[in-house]
């Protein structure tokens, strides 16, 4: 099962449009993840149209629309791992314990807010996974999305892609 992570897009106010590199992966993904401050609703319609499964949750700078239409958490049982996914987690001082203790039930954690890229295993095994922004890389050199494949049981090949500068 190959996995599209992605998070804070921010339409149109950072970029016009997603980035081709990252509409290119939307029909190789069995899911795709969206961990919120999507700013428009253009966007979830075309993730909505375009995946197979889209897994998502709203973001600080979501408004009634979209919060209407997503959740705060998600949730999501794929090839026997146990997915959650929020868009802030907090400081990241702190943030795997924080997280094990508040998401107890999870093997992989998928959030955003930051715009920074972020693969750690907390103490108890919990994957903290966040895929940066596809179209605002803020004090990041680039802009990034991750992918992944779940094979037997198993996350693997967790890739973080670098998009070229526009």
């Amino acid at each position: 099962m190959r996995l599209l992570l992605m998070s804070d897009t921010h339409l149109p106010k950072r970029a016009k449009r997603l980035p081709e590199e990252l509409l290119d992966e939307l029909p190789r993904a069995d899911v795709v993840f969206h961990a919120g401050d999507w700013v428009d609703t253009a966007t979830l319609d075309l993730l909505e149209d375009r995946s197979r499964r889209l897994v998502g949750v709203y973001g600080n700078n979501d408004g009634p629309d979209l919060r209407a239409r997503l959740p705060e958490l998600a949730y999501a049982e794929l090839g026997g791992l146990r997915f959650g996914v929020v868009h802030e987690t907090g400081a990241a001082q702190g943030r795997e314990a924080r997280c094990a203790a508040r998401f107890p039930d999870l093997d992989v954690l998928v959030f955003g807010h930051s715009h920074i890229p972020w693969d750690t295993t907390a103490p108890g095994g919990l994957r903290l996974l966040n895929p940066g922004s596809p179209t605002d890389r803020r004090r990041q050199p680039h802009c990034t999305y991750l992918t992944a494949r779940l094979t037997g049981g198993a996350l693997t090949d967790v890739t973080l892609h670098r998009l070229p500068r526009r």
